[in-house]
This record gives C-alpha cells, structure tokens and sequence, in this order.
C-alpha cells in the first residue's frame, strides 16, 4: 500500500476512552493505510482503563494539560514572541468566539493557549492536516492551531450534543474556515446544512463510525432465548434509562421471566439505583458499571437483544456494535438511528419518550419466535457490514484526507511554500 509522505494531526478533547473506541479504530486503520496519525488530548492520562489497546494508546497519545499552566503561557509566549502576527490572529479569533459562547471567557483562552502548546509541538512533526472529533471546544482548538502553524483542519461533528447549541459553540464558522467536516450520518449533515450557507454544503461529507468484519464472528448469530436484554451506554438523562425503568416495571407486573442488564456508569447511577429499590425490581435489573471491552461483548452475546430508549443520539456505537455481533435491537425513532435500524427486519423501533411504546415493543421481543430473532440477527449484521465497514469508512475518510494533502503537495511544488519567520513555523503551503 502507498503510504502518504505527510502526517495528520489528531485533536481530541479526552482519549483515550472507554466510549471512544470507535476513535481508536478509526486511526489505526488509516495507520494501517500508511498515515501517520500524530495524537494531542487534552486529558485522559490519568484514566484508569483496562483494555490493552486503550493502554496501547496512552502511550502514543501527546497530553496538553500535562504541560501544566507554566508550560502552556511558556508556549503563549514563545508564539507570541516569535509569530505575533499569528497569535495575535489567533487570539482575534479566540475572542470571538467569546461572543454568544455558553461558556466563559477565561475557557476560549485556555483553548488559546492549548493551541499555542500544540503548536509548538508541531516543529517534530510535519503536519500537512488537523482533524478534530466533535465539533466543541477539539474543533475550536483545531481551528487555532491551524490559524498559527499555518495548516489546514477538519472535523468530525457526531451530534446531539453540538445541534443543541449550534450558536454558542460558532458551528458554522468552524465549517466555514474548514477544508471539510464529517458527519457520521445523513441526519447529522442535515443538521450542519440548517446553520451555514448553501454554498458551504458541498464541505460536508458522510463517513459512519466503523466496525471490524471480525467483531462479532459470524459463527455466533444464533440468538440465546435468555430473555436477558442489555442496555449498554453512559446512564445519563439523553439515553433514557429511567423511562426504561418505569417500562421494567410495569412489565414485572405482567408476571414476566427476564431481566435487564444496565451495562455503563454515569451521573444517573445514584438515582437509577433508587427507583429500582423504590420498586423494588432488584430481580429484574442490574447495574454493571463501566465495563471493558470484552465484558461488553460477553454481555452483548448473552442477550436475547439490545435496547436503548434514547431521547437524544448521534448514532450509537452500542448498536452497531450489537447488529455487528448478530443482536435485535430495541430503540428508538431519534436523529440517525432509522438510518441504520429497519424496524420489523433488524428489531423494534418506537417514539422516544414513550412507556407504553417501550413497554410493547419489548414484549413483541420476548414473545418472538427464535426464527424471527435469528432473522434479525442476520439482517442486522449484514446491514451494519454494508454500511459501517472499518475498512470501507476508513476508505472514505483517507481519501479526503489524501485529497487535502494533494493539494499541499502541489503548491509546494509550485514553489508557493510559506516561508517561516522561526523553527518553529511549520513551512507548508500557504492555501492550508
């Protein structure tokens, strides 16, 4: 395979992490295509994590705030110092993105003076692109790192969070000084069209979160009738956990045989545990807490099926990792989840925010034929494997890569390099 002569930088708010699996994979595949991906966090080095790949990762994974505040205005300093046209640049822009922000002004200048650190990091790299995931504070970082080391950047917008403040957070001048941003459904991108101008749709492009042909074998798509349901996610309000309590309950009272696992930790904990006391359902539903990677697949492959009764989504990992591993699932009719689950032909899909719904669609699940739960299985696998293949998003995601990076190539070529004013300034084309 050709490998590419340049380096992509990665910007991430927290990473690695335990529900950022989905980032992992993405970047060792375009590794394994020859990029050479050159990871900044802001946190996560301090996690406790118990997969050997998320460790793997720690150590390759380049840590701002480990500089400290003496480390970050040493780098504010030595930018100013020696580029001051860029910072000065940098912190106009900075500023306004004060404007209107949910957040406080001191926050935007600490993005600042991240960006300054990363910047200063850069002079061991040479960097040809930046690409941020989510489009909050990895992509306003991202888009100053590039006003000052002279770059072009991209990034990944997931949603909900960021639709729920597309003013706030200045989305739309984040897409309009970028090369290009990715949406991981059709129903994201329909939300960036609504907040720029007609002649910026073209930046947006569609690639899915992507899993492994091998991450759920194939050889185990038999469907146990367990009646044991999983709901894997962080417990917080969007995911919908206690309306999913009160559907346990009402379903205990039909004198049912199941159970629900609750796979996943969060700031709902405390007050799931007190319903299910308060019920008294402690026989019907438990809590796991945060779980490794392989105790999420074995939960996963003990259930009868997957749900999530989410009122908010992007388009959750946990469920195309179950139709991955030849699960139904049971979810709802929110953002890009009808994208991906077929109702009747790969499980259940009902209103977000409704009991009864949930309540009917989980029985139609315990009451389904083993013939019809195996179908699902098969229709739910092959779906996802049509349209979330690692290989084939990675594909996808290196080519528009390769493309921006053809075009730093080219105007090097033609002698349109920038010329740098220190060792410090990257020297890469102008028009990134």
């Amino acid at each position: 395979m050709q490998s590419i002569d340049h380096s992509v930088a990665y910007i991430l708010n927290h990473y690695p992490k335990v529900s950022h699996t989905f980032i992992r994979r993405e970047i060792l595949e375009l590794e394994r295509r020859g990029f050479r991906i050159v990871r900044f966090a802001m946190r996560g080095w301090k996690d406790h994590l118990v997969d050997p790949d998320d460790l793997a990762e720690v150590n390759r994974t380049s840590f701002v705030l480990k500089a400290g505040a003496t480390g970050l205005a040493c780098a504010c300093a030595m930018i100013l110092a020696r580029s001051p046209r860029k910072f000065i640049s940098a912190a106009w822009l900075a500023a306004k993105m004060m404007r209107g922000s949910d957040r406080l002004a001191i926050w935007h200048l600490i993005y600042l003076a991240e960006a300054c650190w990363i910047t200063r990091q850069l002079k061991k790299y040479q960097i040809g692109h930046l690409h941020a995931h989510f489009g909050t504070n990895p992509a306003e970082v991202a888009l100053l790192v590039a006003v000052l080391a002279n770059v072009s950047y991209s990034f990944t917008v997931h949603g909900p969070e960021e639709f729920d403040k597309v003013h706030s957070i200045h989305l739309a001048k984040k897409v309009e000084r970028a090369a290009f941003v990715v949406a991981i459904s059709s129903f994201c991108r329909s939300q960036i069209y609504r907040v720029i101008a007609h002649q910026l749709w073209s930046k947006v492009k569609v690639v899915h979160c992507g899993v492994d042909d091998a991450f759920g074998g194939g050889d185990r798509l038999e469907v146990p009738r367990s009646n044991r349901l999983v709901c894997v996610g962080r417990l917080c309000e969007q995911k919908g956990q206690l309306l999913l309590i009160e559907a346990v309950r009402d379903l205990a009272g039909d004198g049912r045989d199941f159970k629900v696992v609750l796979v996943g930790d969060g700031e709902l904990r405390h007050e799931l545990e007190e319903m299910i006391a308060r019920y008294n359902l402690e026989r019907y539903v438990e809590i796991t807490g945060w779980a490794s990677a392989e105790r999420v697949k074995r939960e996963i492959f003990s259930a009868q099926a997957v749900v999530l009764p989410s009122f908010a989504e992007g388009l959750p990992l946990a469920l195309i990792e179950a139709m991955a591993m030849g699960r139904p699932v049971i979810t709802t009719f929110v953002n890009g989840i009808p994208e991906l689950v077929v109702d009747g032909k790969t499980g259940w899909l009902f209103p977000a925010g409704s009991k009864s719904d949930i309540v009917t669609a989980i029985r139609s699940c315990l009451d389904a034929p083993r013939e019809l739960l195996e179908e699902m299985a098969r229709n739910g696998r092959e779906r996802v494997l049509q349209r979330h293949d690692l290989s084939r998003q990675a594909e996808l995601l290196a080519g528009l890569f390769s493309s921006e990076l053809g075009v730093c190539r080219d105007n090097t070529r033609n002698g349109r390099r920038a010329i740098s004013s220190s060792p410090d300034e990257q020297q890469v084309c102008q028009t990134c």
